[in-house]
């Protein structure tokens, strides 16, 4: 699974993965552009500036014209915002490559910002987050992110909040993107069956007029904790919603390793701990998972549940517990194996369309700034011992880096508190 990076003198990146008889290849376009970089003010307007790129462009003027169009060439096309970047990509045969990529340029080059669309796509913004609202399984990662990071950009919704959705105008998108929407901050992945060279040219050709400006940075997270910590929101709901994590360690942090390798064992798949011990054991909840997110300045390692209402303060003893035996026993040796085997795997299985590679590459690339193939990545996972999990173990499953989110109809916090430490 090889790659070429290509850092042309303006800044952009160009990034190409060619995979010999691809059935389809993917243009993606990423931005170190999200809700890292905004201001309160301006709350959810990454988020909400994806949405207009696709509203019409200068060659497009409507948002029927790009849809008619990608259809016509039987193509998937999206975008997806994070924290710290913006991604817009399309997804067609190998013989439509040049007109995807024409098509995916213009909306990230030449949007036109309508004031009577932009107007009526707040309707479908707050209706958006009126849905995320109205799924506690997913609202409950919000407040986990809010008790983690408080009121500062890394703890604010990446939608943003309705009533400043409502206060967003067109100078607001033009300003944003004069300041992040350059060539310094863009990366461009192509990935399946193309020929390397002229993909390259046909890029460089494409974003010949990209902005060239100065980027705007971010300011950088601060993390403050004294003690574990609950916040719980309160809902009418039949089954009880939790995340319980501990801080962890940033996207270039070599722990990270060892801690994907621990978050395995833990709670990914039907046979790691926290399934056997939630579902097979406890029959307590139909679904647990744990996982990791690592971004530019920090991280952290989540599980999520949902449960009855009855059986929370349970739930959590018993995840708490699995979590204290990272720290305090060694994982044995076939366990750690199988874990190996199951994260590489399912990276694999993961890797096997072009626009899963293609933000494969993007996502590294934004946010690490250094790339490992997926053989050098599997290497680096092939070298943790049990020890290193441990280690990692020891030093984050400790009191002043725990907390725990819950939606549900929970009103009695105190008792919580009372079990939630290490």
């Amino acid at each position: 699974m090889k790659y070429k990076k290509t850092k042309l003198k303006n800044g952009l990146t160009i990034i190409t993965a060619p995979i010999k008889d691809s059935p389809s290849v993917t243009v993606l376009v990423m931005v170190k552009a999200g809700s890292k970089y905004e201001t309160k003010d301006i709350s959810g307007l990454s988020h909400f500036l994806e949405h207009m790129c696709f509203k019409g462009t200068t060659r497009r003027p409507t948002a029927k014209d790009i849809s008619v169009e990608l259809d016509g060439l039987g193509a998937q096309n999206n975008a997806f915002t994070g924290q710290e970047y913006t991604g817009y990509y399309a997804k067609a045969h190998p013989k439509h490559f040049h007109k995807i990529l024409d098509v995916v340029s213009d909306m990230y080059l030449n949007p036109v910002f309508d004031e009577k669309e932009i107007e009526k796509e707040k309707g479908v913004i707050i209706e958006e987050i009126n849905m995320y609202e109205d799924l506690p399984n997913r609202s409950v990662h919000e407040v986990f992110m809010d008790l983690l990071y408080g009121d500062q950009p890394a703890g604010w919704s990446i939608a943003g909040k309705k009533e400043i959705i409502r206060k967003i105008s067109r100078k607001d998108f033009l300003n944003y993107r004069k300041k992040h929407y350059v060539a310094e901050a863009t990366t461009i992945l192509v990935a399946g069956d193309i020929v390397e060279k002229k993909a390259i040219e046909e890029i460089k050709k494409q974003f010949s007029k990209i902005p060239t400006g100065k980027k705007t940075g971010k300011k950088k997270v601060i993390e403050k904790q004294l003690k574990s910590e609950i916040k719980i929101k309160h809902k009418e709901t039949d089954q009880t919603h939790i995340v319980l994590g501990v801080r962890a360690f940033k996207a270039k942090d070599n722990k990270n390793y060892a801690l994907e390798v621990l978050c395995t064992v833990l709670g990914k798949g039907m046979s790691s701990r926290l399934f056997q011990k939630l579902r097979d054991e406890m029959g307590v909840g139909y679904y647990v998972r744990a996982g990791t997110d690592e971004f530019t300045d920090h991280g952290y390692l989540a599980v999520s549940t949902g449960v009855d209402k009855g059986r929370v303060g349970e739930v959590v003893k018993a995840v708490l517990n699995e979590m204290k035996k990272m720290a305090s026993e060694l994982v044995p040796k076939e366990e750690v194996v199988k874990a190996k085997e199951f994260l590489l795997g399912n990276m694999y299985l993961g890797l096997e369309s072009s626009d899963a590679m293609a933000e494969y590459y993007a996502i590294q690339d934004v946010i690490d700034d250094k790339i490992l193939t997926p053989e050098e990545y599997a290497k680096k996972i092939q070298k943790v011992t049990a020890k290193d999990i441990q280690k990692v173990a020891k030093e984050i499953m400790r009191d002043n880096k725990l907390n725990m989110a819950i939606v549900g109809n929970i009103k009695n916090k105190e008792e919580l508190e009372k079990i939630f430490h290490f």
